[in-house]
C-alpha cells in the first residue's frame, strides 16, 4: 500500500491570528509597565527612584536572555505547548510583581516576566509557518500589529490603572488577562512541530551556524539593529524634551503623545501584504527614507509640538516597515529553522535598542536636542548602507537559485 502523506494543517484563520496578536501584545507590553510607574513604585516600596529604575534594566536583560535561550526551542518542541507554557509562566511573574511586598520580590517578578514573555517571539514565526501559502508576511504583520500596539500602549495603560488602584494594579490585571488568553490559545491553536528531532545543545550551537550560513540574516539583522537604535534614541530622550521649558508637558500628556506611534503598529499587516507580493526591498527602502524624514521633522519639533508629533509618526512607520520586511526575508531563508532565525534577528534588534538608548542619553547630556537628532539621523543613514549591502546579497542569492523567487 502506498504511504499516506502527512496531514497538512489548516491555515490559521483571521480570528486565530487576532488572538495570537492579543497574546503577543500582552506578553511584550508587560515588560514596559514599570517605566511610567518608577516614582510610585519607589514611594510604595520605600526605595530610591534609582533603585526602582533597576527593574527597567532587569526587564530588558531578562528578555534578551529569553530570546537566546528559549525562543530557539520553537524549532525543537511542539509550538502550541511551548507558547502557552511560556505565557502562563510570564503571567505568574506578573502576579508576583502585583503582590510584591519589597523591591526584591518586584525584581523577581520582573525577571520572570521578562524571561518568559518571549512567548510572543514563538508566536510570530509560528504564524509564518502555519499561514496560507503566499500569506506568511500578512500573517506575521497581523501578529506583529498586536505585539507593537501592546508595547506602545503599555505605558498609557499602566498610568491609567495606577491612577485607579495604585501602581500594582496593572500587573494584577495583566496576569489575569494573560491566563485567559493563554487558555484560549490552547483551545484554538493547532499542533505544530518540526519533524526532525534535535537536542537543546544542537539548537543553541546552530544559532552561530545559521548566522554564518546566511549572509542575508546578517544584513537584515544589521538593518533592524540600526533602525531600532535610531528610534530608541528618540524614545530615551523625548520625555526630556517634552517636559522641558519649550513644551512643558505633564507625564500624562507625554504618554498620550506616545499613542501617535500606534498608527505605525497598525500598518504592520499592510507591510506584510506588500512583502508577500515581492516588495520587501521596496518597503525597506521606503522605511529608511521615512526614518530620515522623520528625524528632520523631529529637529523642527524642538519648538513645535505639531512637527514633533509628525516626526514621531514617521519614525514609527519607518521602523515597522523595515522590521516586518526584515522578518519576511529572514523567515524565508530556511523555513524549518524559523524560531532560531528569529532568535538571532531579534537579539540583534534589541542590542540595537539598548545601544540607541545609551547613546541617545549621552547625546542629550552633551549637546541637547540638536545632538540627539544628529545621532538619530546618522543611525538612519546607516540603514541605507546596510540596505545597499542586502540588495547586493539578494541579487547574488537570486542568481544561485535554479528556480523560484528570492524571499524579499
Amino acid at each position: 500500500m502506498p504511504a499516506v502523506p502527512p496531514k497538512t494543517p489548516t491555515p490559521l484563520s483571521l480570528p486565530v491570528l487576532l488572538l495570537m496578536s492579543v497574546a503577543a501584545g500582552l506578553c511584550a507590553g508587560g515588560n514596559y509597565f514599570n517605566q511610567p510607574l518608577l516614582h510610585s513604585i519607589a514611594l510604595g516600596l520605600q526605595v530610591s527612584e534609582a533603585r526602582a529604575a533597576l527593574t527597567v534594566t532587569l526587564a530588558q536583560v531578562s528578555y534578551a536572555l529569553g530570546l537566546l535561550l528559549l525562543v530557539p526551542l520553537g524549532d525543537m518542541l511542539e509550538r502550541r505547548r511551548l507558547a502557552v507554557t511560556l505565557m502562563l509562566l510570564a503571567a505568574a511573574g506578573q502576579f508576583i510583581s502585583g503582590w510584591a511586598p519589597s523591591l526584591a520580590w518586584l525584581a523577581a517578578g520582573t525577571l520572570m516576566t521578562g524571561l518568559f514573555s518571549v512567548a510572543a517571539q514563538v508566536l510570530v514565526p509560528m504564524a509564518a509557518t502555519l499561514a496560507a501559502p503566499g500569506r506568511s508576511g500578512w500573517a506575521v504583520g497581523v501578529v506583529m500589529s498586536g505585539l507593537l500596539t501592546g508595547i506602545l500602549g503599555a505605558r498609557s495603560a499602566a498610568g491609567l490603572l495606577s491612577a485607579l488602584g495604585g501602581w500594582s494594579t496593572v500587573y494584577k490585571v495583566a496576569g489575569v488577562l494573560m491566563v485567559g488568553v493563554a487558555l484560549a490559545l490552547w483551545r484554538q491553536l493547532p499542533l505544530s512541530r518540526n519533524e526532525g528531532q534535535v537536542s537543546y545543545g544542537q539548537v543553541l550551537r546552530s544559532l552561530g551556524t545559521l548566522l554564518a550560513r546566511h549572509p542575508r540574516l546578517r544584513s537584515r539583522s544589521l538593518i533592524g539593529g540600526l533602525a531600532f537604535a535610531s528610534v530608541s534614541v528618540l524614545f530615551s530622550t523625548m520625555a526630556l524634551l517634552l517636559s522641558g521649558p519649550a513644551h512643558g508637558l505633564s507625564d500624562s500628556a507625554i504618554g498620550l503623545c506616545g499613542l501617535v506611534a500606534v498608527a505605525g503598529a497598525l500598518m504592520a499587516s499592510v507591510v506584510g501584504k506588500l512583502s508577500d507580493r515581492g516588495w520587501a526591498q521596496a518597503t525597506t527602502a521606503v522605511g529608511a527614507g521615512l526614518l530620515l524624514l522623520g528625524w528632520g521633522c523631529l529637529w523642527l519639533g524642538a519648538a513645535s509640538l505639531p512637527w514633533f508629533l509628525a516626526g514621531l509618526l514617521l519614525v514609527d512607520l519607518a521602523l515597522q516597515s523595515m522590521h516586518i520586511s526584515n522578518q519576511n526575508v529572514v523567515y524565508g531563508l530556511e523555513p524549518p529553522s524559523r524560531s532560531r532565525l528569529n532568535a538571532v534577528y531579534m537579539t540583534s534588534y534589541f542590542i540595537g535598542a539598548a545601544s540607541g538608548s545609551a547613546l541617545g542619553s549621552l547625546a542629550w547630556q552633551h549637546g541637547g536636542w540638536g545632538s540627539t537628532c544628529a545621532l538619530g539621523g546618522l543611525l538612519a543613514l546607516g540603514t541605507w548602507v546596510a540596505l545597499a549591502l542586502d540588495q547586493r546579497l539578494a541579487r547574488a542569492r537570486q542568481g544561485t537559485l535554479a528556480s523560484g523567487p528570492t524571499p524579499g
